[in-house]
């Protein structure tokens, strides 16, 4: 299997980091991949996406996620969450502690050059 960087350089990373209301994990999950996978979800349809993002659950609290992925730009992400937010408002966003669905963007800085990973395979 080829390894690659998991974000290229010059790219941000948005990532929510969250709690689900307690003992409410799997319907989260359930609610969250109907939405994400529809077609309806405008995510998938800019080109300011650059790897989808997914969705990790804490290893040590099933009440705690993670949503991740790249984007070549902060501003049309945060658009596109604000509308997601404001008016489509999917079922998944209710079981969200708090009601805070709000990420962190970082921008990445190094990232593995593909010949090297190459070398590693």
């Amino acid at each position: 299997m080829a390894l690659v960087p998991l974000a290229g350089k010059g790219s941000f990373m948005h990532i929510f980091d969250f709690r689900v209301l307690p003992g409410r994990g799997e319907e989260f999950i359930r609610l969250f991949e109907e939405f994400d996978y529809s077609d309806d979800n405008p995510m998938h349809k800019s080109p300011a996406q650059v790897k989808d993002g997914v969705l990790c659950r804490d290893t040590n609290d099933v009440d705690h996620f993670y949503l991740i992925g790249e984007w070549t730009d902060i501003q049309i992400h945060a658009a596109i969450g604000k509308q997601i937010a404001m008016e489509m408002k999917p079922a998944f966003m209710s079981l969200v502690a708090g009601g805070k669905f709000i990420p962190t963007y970082a921008e990445v800085v190094s990232s593995t050059p593909q010949d090297i990973l190459d070398k590693a395979a």
